[in-house]
């Protein structure tokens, strides 16, 4: 009697091994994919900024960003991230001041400054680059970042092409736990739906 439910069970989790070695594949393979294409506008991720001055994981995607905007690719840049309580900047403000000193004019640089996650940050830059009629963008990050973003933005509504920065300190073996984290978070997104799996996680870093 227990030999069909233990079946069950062995198939189940043949599958999910299966259902995860392959999102891992997708996942590695768009990290080493740049997929940049004339676009709208050229969206940054945040990452740690030190009182204004942007880490070296933020500089290597804001140099890639500033790169692919000064080749033509779109004609503003969207820099996003909030500020912990402790901050005096914003990781988007850090970020704007950053692309400045490359040459970048004021007048291309969109802010977004209340986001605390991907997820947040990217609901917030849909809402407002979709008000200004703007749906087709570059999604610039590190490599490992790349699968869940762009599979983000389609949830929102946004033409994405995902182009990531070639000098992050991230590197090598390193990146392992990385691509790990978001082999999860991708499969867990495309069954349950990237909101509802963000808005767990912050209920369970709340609770």
């Amino acid at each position: 009697m227990l030999r069909w439910p233990l079946r069950i069970g062995a198939g189940a989790l043949v599958l999910a091994v299966a259902y995860l070695g392959v999102t891992f594949v997708q996942v590695f393979q768009a990290s080493r994919h740049d997929g940049a294409e004339r676009a709208q506008a050229i969206v940054v991720f945040g990452a740690a900024q030190y009182n204004g001055t942007p880490s070296p994981v933020l500089r290597a995607r804001l140099d890639h960003a500033a790169k692919l905007y000064q080749r033509g690719y779109a004609d503003r840049l969207v820099v996003t991230g909030g500020r912990l309580p402790e901050d005096r900047f914003s990781e988007a403000t850090a970020s704007a001041r950053y692309l400045r000193s490359k040459g970048v004019p004021d007048s291309s640089i969109l802010r977004e400054v209340q986001g605390r996650t991907s997820w947040e940050s990217l609901v917030s830059t849909a809402r407002f680059l979709k008000q200004r009629g703007v749906t087709d963008v570059v999604l610039v990050s590190d490599g490992f970042h790349s699968a869940r973003i762009g599979a983000m933005a389609s949830e929102l509504g946004l033409k994405a092409h995902t182009s990531p920065t070639t000098t992050s300190p991230i590197t090598g073996s390193e990146t392992l736990p990385y691509l790990g984290k978001e082999t999860l978070a991708v499969a867990a997104g495309r069954v349950l739906g990237f909101r509802r799996v963000s808005n767990a996680g912050q209920n369970v870093a709340s609770g």
